[in-house]
């Protein structure tokens, strides 16, 4: 039986909020001197591909929490009048419409973190842009298929049955050790879960479940008053896994409850090296401009490959 809906109005989602902050340490030296959210992944930042999820939903107000080396984002999402102008100079038209569509794509503001305390932090940081209003976090690392709509299933969720929403992904119980980790219960809806605890990276062996959380998430503001005072928890930093574990808690007009929408469609982790690198084989090779050749060229490097 599923979860009767609330009677209380609940306020459109309109704002997106992307941390991009992080030092981009693993993978040194290329983020020496470039925002990691700006490798490319095929032809396109990482960073663009997180921005059209969010508009694609229908959230066209994004905030990057930014910090010190990140003005390539900044400059990304601009207009490029000098290449524009060559561009179009040169009738290179396809070209043209492809280095403007990221300045046009939404309004996008920015405001620094200044002294990188975890990702609760970054997501206070935004108070004073969401202010009072429900919003969305979307993180760089975790790139979500668009023909596998994720956020938009996750709007009607909260639209349904109020609170946070967050995303949820079945993992290898030998690799949870690695991921915010929720403890569940059924809510009679086949892809939703009540959440009733949230550990950040739990020791091996101590895992409520095999849910893991990942990049996506929806939330109450009442989320601002809690990371507030919400002590740094694991490596110092202030966790946004306490804040949740928190509201889960809670019942709906104090800002709760939270939800995971368990998530089975076609996600690319650009977390680590190996990680990004079979992203971008796996995009490539989807591509109807780049896929057929690439996808030959591809069977034929294994097949040498394999008989050494």
């Amino acid at each position: 039986m599923n979860p009767a809906p609330s009677a209380r109005p609940r306020r459109i989602i309109s704002k997106a909020v992307v941390p991009a902050a992080g030092l981009g340490t693993r993978f040194l030296p290329a983020t020496k001197a470039t925002p990691k959210e700006m490798l490319p992944v095929v032809d396109k930042p990482a960073i663009q591909y997180v921005v059209e999820e969010a508009v694609a939903a229908g959230l066209h107000d994004i905030l990057m929490v930014t910090g010190r080396n990140k003005r390539p984002l900044e400059d990304h999402f601009d207009r490029a009048y000098e290449l524009e102008e060559a561009l179009s100079a040169k009738g290179d038209t396809e070209r043209l419409k492809r280095v403007r569509e990221s300045s046009e794509l939404a309004a996008i503001h920015y405001v620094r973190q200044g002294d990188p305390r975890g990702l609760g932090h970054a997501v206070l940081c935004a108070q004073p842009h969401v202010g009072d209003e429900p919003f969305a976090v979307l993180l760089g690392d975790d790139l979500i298929d668009p023909r596998d709509p994720l956020l938009t299933r996750m709007l009607e969720i909260r639209e349904q049955l109020g609170g946070s929403v967050v995303a949820l992904i079945e993992v290898d119980p030998a690799h949870i050790h690695l991921y915010g980790c929720a403890a569940v219960k059924p809510t009679g809806i086949d892809d939703v879960v009540r959440i009733t605890d949230l550990v950040e990276k739990p020791e091996p062996g101590t895992a409520p479940s095999a849910y893991a959380v990942i990049g996506r998430y929806l939330l109450d503001p009442a989320v601002f008053p809690v990371l507030a005072a919400t002590a740094p928890g694991r490596g110092g930093e202030i966790q946004l896994t306490d804040a949740l574990r928190e509201l889960a808690l809670r019942d709906e007009d104090a800002g709760g409850p939270v939800h995971g929408v368990l998530f089975t469609g076609r996600r690319y982790d650009t977390g680590d090296r190996g990680d990004y690198l079979r992203a971008i084989v796996r995009l490539a090779c989807e591509r109807d401009d780049l896929g057929p050749e690439f996808r030959d060229w591809l069977k034929k490097y294994v097949d040498e490959e394999l008989r050494g």
